[in-house]
């Protein structure tokens, strides 16, 4: 370790603290845990457009985007809310909300509130 009030760098740090197998492992073991988190959100937005019985790009054209931009979206770890409702419209969904037990009591949000209005 360095003496007391000897300024370490931020990386150098990190690089010592890895060192140790015990904090690797560690750090290794939280790292698969968020790529496999990531996995399961990604799998559950292409669960929702495949029950919808759409591809990439008919969601793609509902969007007005590329293929591609759909393909991001589902691996995406986080997203406007207002992304996620459009996305879900796209897919058929209607009336998105998002659930969560708060207190044991469930509370709802309304994505629609998020999305922009449309011309009519």
């Amino acid at each position: 370790m360095n003496n007391k009030g000897t300024f370490v760098r931020g990386n150098e740090r990190l690089d010592q603290l890895l060192a140790r197998p015990d904090i690797a492992a560690g750090v290794a073991e939280v790292e698969a845990e968020a790529r496999e988190l990531d996995r399961v959100y990604a799998e559950n937005l292409a669960m929702i457009r495949r029950a919808g019985d759409l591809t990439q790009v008919e969601v793609a054209e509902k969007l007005g985007v590329g293929q591609a931009v759909v393909s991001r979206l589902e691996r995406r770890h986080d997203m406007l809310l207002s992304t996620l409702a459009d996305y879900l419209h796209a897919t058929g969904a209607q009336q998105p909300r998002i659930v969560v037990v708060l207190n044991g009591m469930e509370v709802e949000l309304d994505l629609d509130q998020f999305r922009a209005p449309r011309p009519a």
